[in-house]
């Protein structure tokens, strides 16, 4: 059975950086594409980041650059979502999804993604 567990959220302060990780269970990650959403308040949820856990190409909602940074760890079934110079809005539960992909390309679809962690807080305050 896959499992994911996200964690690594918080309260941080606008300008601040948290690293948020995701450990899949059940399944080969290389396999697979391992992708970042985040829903706020209201909102509907939107894709952030996604990795081929088996190319390491990404696939990136728009950011200003330097402002997140995903990267895998397959022996240890890991993917971790680095972020930095941190803004209000970006404050959401952020949630670690995983599909089982054959291309070497990760998809920013929501719907194709199979499987989800339970999601991470991530509070930013101005």
């Amino acid at each position: 059975q896959v499992q994911l567990v996200d964690s690594g959220g918080g309260l941080v302060q606008a300008g601040g950086s948290l690293r948020l990780s995701c450990v899949g269970s059940g399944f080969t990650s290389s396999m697979y594409d391992m992708a970042w959403f985040r829903q706020a308040p209201g909102k509907d949820r939107e894709f952030v980041i996604a990795i081929s856990m088996n190319s390491g190409a990404t696939s990136s909602a728009e950011f200003e650059e330097g402002r997140l940074t995903i990267s895998r760890d397959n022996a240890k079934n890991m993917v971790y979502l680095q972020l930095n110079y941190l803004e209000p809005d970006d404050t959401a539960v952020y949630y670690c999804a995983a599909r089982q992909s054959r291309s070497s390309v990760p998809s920013y679809r929501a719907a194709r993604y199979e499987h989800w962690g339970p999601g991470t807080q991530v509070t930013v305050s101005s």
